[in-house]
């Protein structure tokens, strides 16, 4: 195992090499067409690393979308792995929010389609399939999203795409001594190969005026404290749902994964020098991973963590070379940006209370899990919750455990109301869906409203973003439910060479029926898959005349448990849920 320690030590003149940073290219419009695919690269020379990635061989192409507009993606699954796409930070409807419930198996397409309600904002998109997330994370799978509103257009701010603003998401995975990358979760404590969009040591060209980053954390344990040389200052301009009401002057900043911050870097006057945007490992809190040291408690710790030269370790995660500004620069830092109607903790229909616990009781158990939320670890047959809708609730985290805990919620952006009892910085007081929750019966609280969506069918998560918590247990689910509020209609299928119907009965023991029409003739595939996307049986692959018509399915030799029936026709693919109870 220490072998892949060494490996950065061996190669560490070739490291010491700096790159140019990767800068995902853009696609605006309404109509994406992606494909996800294994392919490779030369991270190291002449040393090809297999990846997966978004229509480019890692990460994938940076969306702009514009608030208001209908848009229609659609993904083309080529990997030799069922996997799903989850809108992270989007407030779409469940059934396109590409949680677990719609796994999109290899050869089929996915063609999720809705209005951007967000406010301008950066979100990003990535796997979300049980037991999967992690590894086709690791491998590449990720990209950004840009929203952009009327009330940003109005601003003085940068935003000349790969050129004043720039997405930067920062990663660290475990390469094995071939140099591939390693997804086991028993070695994710060896992550010590740091990317910068896909980049080994990276810098970036730079124009000497006010420069806006779009910082994701895309690891997946791993928080960094994001600061420049000589701890200069910059401006946090927005949070993970958008902007804030004004720059937050700054010189550390703490990002967990799953979050995003968008900062301004004044490099007016800098021409000819190198500036270098710092991890300050050395100054993250105890019981974060990334710090010197977590827990701690009984002589507890994290496998392979005191081997891993980045802990606790000051290092660059991006070099600026600064050169001469653009045509159009950015010399100033505005002093006010947009207005953040926070919802208001007086008008409250429901509290909920989460606690994170060890699922194994002891001090290792406390630090290195299975974590579980209030007493049980995820189930996929169980929603947690039912919400109404247009419910104004305020969540209560109650950590109890000695590892902060990055909580995601799918669905909704919330207002951080407290962090250990006490009001959030000034930096976080904006629109979140990434709390840290601090450790050793650390708090958060929060709020938020459930709005718009509403499916009794297709849950929404809520997890820790520690992705080898999630997939470990850390995970719950919840649906919306009620009628939506006039103007807002359910999704229509875009295509529709046929309609599949609901299945019945269901919950089924053993036989359940599937009915679907086609309104032409047309090649029907329909396939059972299991919530891990393991391909359970083929049902149907051939011409079938247009009209109604049924198939049934015995399920007599297989367990109880939560089952995915797809019906694919052309372009057209159409998923729904099956629970066999015995």
């Amino acid at each position: 195992m220490k072998n892949w320690f060494i490996i950065v030590i061996v190669f560490f003149g070739y490291i010491n090499a700096q790159n140019p940073l990767i800068i995902p290219p853009a696609m605006t419009g309404n109509n994406f067409d992606l494909t996800l695919q294994v392919s490779e690269m030369e991270f190291y020379p002449g040393v090809f690393t297999e990846t997966m990635g978004v229509s480019f061989p890692i990460l994938g192409p940076t969306l702009i979308m514009e608030k208001g507009e209908e848009v229609n993606i659609t993904f083309d699954n080529q990997l030799p792995d069922t996997t799903t796409i989850h809108w992270h930070g989007m407030h779409v409807p469940a059934e396109f929010d590409g949680g677990p419930h719609t796994p999109i198996p290899p050869n089929t397409l996915w063609n999720p389609h809705f209005t951007i309600k967000d406010h301008a904002s950066t979100m990003w998109y990535h796997p979300h399939l049980m037991h999967k997330t992690n590894e086709h994370v690791q491998m590449g799978i990720a990209g950004f999203v840009i929203v952009k509103d009327d009330e940003e257009a109005l601003l003085d701010l940068p935003r000349e795409y790969g050129v004043d603003d720039i997405p930067l998401v920062f990663q660290t995975k475990t390469l094995n001594e071939n140099y591939q990358i390693v997804t086991n979760m028993d070695s994710s404590g060896l992550d010590t190969a740091l990317f910068t969009n896909g980049t080994i040591n990276a810098y970036l060209e730079a124009p000497a005026q006010v420069v806006r980053f779009r910082l994701l954390n895309g690891a997946s344990e791993r928080s960094f404290n994001v600061g420049l040389d000589n701890h200069e200052t910059f401006y946090v301009i927005g949070t993970d749902g958008g902007l804030l009401e004004a720059p937050v002057e700054i010189d550390e900043l703490l990002i967990s994964p799953g979050e995003r911050y968008e900062i301004l870097v004044d490099l007016t006057n800098r021409v000819g020098e190198m500036i270098h945007i710092m991890n300050y490992g050395s100054s993250i809190p105890n019981g974060v991973y990334g710090a010197e040291t977590v827990g701690g408690m009984g002589g507890s710790s994290i496998p392979y963590y005191a081997d891993n030269h980045l802990n606790g370790a000051d290092f660059p995660l991006l070099s600026l070379h600064v050169g001469e500004q653009t045509a159009s620069p950015i010399y100033t830092i505005p002093s006010t940006l947009v207005s953040v109607d926070e919802w208001d903790p007086n008008e409250i229909d429901e509290t909920r209370v989460i606690q994170f616990s060890p699922t194994v009781m002891g001090p290792n158990g406390a630090l290195n899990g299975p974590f579980q939320f209030n007493g049980e670890p995820f189930d996929i047959n169980v929603v947690n919750y039912e919400i109404p809708l247009n419910n104004v609730e305020i969540w209560e985290l109650r950590n109890q455990s000695q590892i902060s805990h990055p909580f995601h919620i799918h669905d909704v952006q919330f207002n951080i109301l407290e962090i250990n009892g006490e009001a959030p910085p000034a930096h976080m007081q904006g629109w979140k869906d990434v709390v840290l929750v601090p450790p050793q019966n650390g708090t958060a609280k929060f709020i938020t409203k459930f709005e718009d969506f509403s499916n009794t069918e297709v849950p929404y998560m809520y997890h820790c973003h520690i992705l080898t918590h999630e997939e470990t247990g850390m995970m719950g689910q919840f649906t919306v439910v009620g009628e939506p509020a006039v103007g807002i209609e359910a999704p229509k299928l875009l295509s529709e060479q046929f309609t599949l119907h609901s299945a019945y009965p269901n919950p089924f023991n053993p036989t359940i029926t599937l009915p679907f029409s086609v309104k032409s003739p047309h090649k029907v595939s329909i396939q059972i898959f299991d919530i891990s996307g393991q391909l359970v049986e083929s049902l149907f692959n051939d011409e079938i005349e247009a009209g109604n018509h049924t198939i049934k399915w015995n399920a007599s030799h297989y367990a109880s448990g939560v089952y995915i029936l797809t019906l694919q026709s052309g372009n057209q693919v159409e998923t729904q849920k099956l629970v066999l109870l015995k």
